[in-house]
């Protein structure tokens, strides 16, 4: 059910509050919830899976993302959550297309090269197509 993305980074569809042991013994330290409330009768409500992961010691952090798209603040709060995570990083929102896009901008405008993010993404199962011109416009106001 987990894909990485990186050394870093695994995205994920909902997870359960049972997903979140599995995610602890895979060194997970953080847990960011890209979805917001309310979005489907199935899904756990976030105030739920932060208590569970906290209970297990884990961080949490609610970055929510709409079907509207993304915005300079969420790219800065996803990349912030990554560069502070400590361990793993467990990202997941409906089906984990959401969480991946969102890695990929913010590890553009942190400087990482969006053909190899691209890639990575794609051998998880994850297409960055749909963010690549941001993903390119980000790396290029990032400096590198």
């Amino acid at each position: 059910m987990f894909r990485r993305l990186s050394d870093q980074v695994l995205a994920s569809p909902q997870i359960s509050l049972d997903d979140l042991a599995e995610a602890k013994a895979l060194g997970v330290g953080l847990v960011i919830n890209n979805r917001p409330e309310g979005e489907s009768e199935d899904q756990v409500p976030g105030a739920e899976v932060e208590a569970a992961a906290r209970a297990l010691g884990l961080d949490y952090v609610a970055i929510p993302v709409t079907h509207a798209g993304f915005s300079g603040p969420q790219v800065e709060a996803m990349a912030s959550a990554l560069s502070g995570a400590q361990g793993q990083v467990l990202a997941y929102c409906r089906s984990g297309t959401r969480s991946s896009l969102l890695w990929g901008l913010a590890e553009a405008s942190r400087g990482g090269d969006p053909e190899a993010l691209s890639a990575q993404a794609a051998q998880a199962g994850y297409d960055l197509g749909p963010v690549r011109a941001l993903m390119d416009m980000l790396k290029a106001k990032s400096g590198g």
